[in-house]
């Protein structure tokens, strides 16, 4: 509403219905005053419109501050279901199964001299000088061939991860890693280096410590184990 004031033949405005309140109660406005606005045949002196009160209150009219203002469209979060234990203990053991072929490559590259060779140092106890002849045994194109698969693997399960949040078993087990507070996308650093590459190295000094501390700490509120506390992660169910 756009409100004119008159006096002494001097017109002033437009003003809001606010500012011309504001005005009366400080005594800017004077209640002989002539006033009009859309809806207002003539010009009235204001004291008239209000009756004698220093507010105006225009029948009809309804202040902006008092219409409700609508909130504004969000979209609903869809609820989260944290993954069981079980479902990732299978996606760990299906992830573990996929490096055994590494282990297994040697065997084609093994002549019957070979063979017969590795067979003799079955139930020896294991030392650096028997590690040695091993070595020399198997010959370089096996360690060559298990260097490629392991290289592939590590970038495939980053790639997965990476992208999709998901290693290959979490994947099959319809499971996938998000950040703990905002549940979105979690960056390769933590998905991967410290949740898997870490994780292993711990594993290697500490086994099998690590790994029922680790699944220990799964039956959380949260259902973090060791490597999603170090991450900052948690394992949900993908929707």
């Amino acid at each position: 509403m756009q409100i004119y004031l008159a006096r002494n033949n001097q017109q002033a405005g437009p003003y809001t219905l606010e500012q011309v309140n504001q005005m009366l109660a400080n005594q800017q406005v004077l209640l002989t005053d002539l006033v009009w606005h859309t809806g207002l045949n003539e010009w009235h002196p204001l004291g008239e419109l209000t009756q004698g009160k220093l507010k105006y209150e225009p029948e009809g009219y309804t202040s902006p501050s008092s219409i409700p203002t609508q909130k504004p469209f969000q979209e609903s979060k869809p609820s989260t279901t944290l993954a069981s234990i079980q479902a990732r203990a299978l996606a760990k053991i299906i992830d573990l199964l996929l490096w055994f072929p590494a282990f297994m490559l040697p065997s084609f590259f093994l002549d019957k001299e070979s063979a017969s060779q590795l067979e003799k140092f079955q139930g020896s106890t294991f030392n650096p000088e028997l590690q040695q002849q091993i070595f020399h045994i198997i010959p370089a194109q096996a360690w060559q061939a298990m260097m490629v698969y392991i290289v592939v693997m590590l970038v495939i399960q980053a790639i997965l991860m990476n992208r999709k949040g998901q290693s290959i078993g979490k994947l099959l087990t319809k499971i996938k890693i998000v950040d703990l507070e905002t549940e979105g996308r979690v960056n390769l650093t933590r998905i991967f280096l410290i949740r898997s590459i870490v994780f292993i190295l711990l594993n290697m000094f500490a086994m099998p410590v690590i790994t029922i501390l680790d699944y220990a700490l799964g039956f959380g509120r949260n259902r973090q184990t060791l490597h999603d506390r170090l991450a900052k992660t948690k394992v949900i169910k993908k929707s």
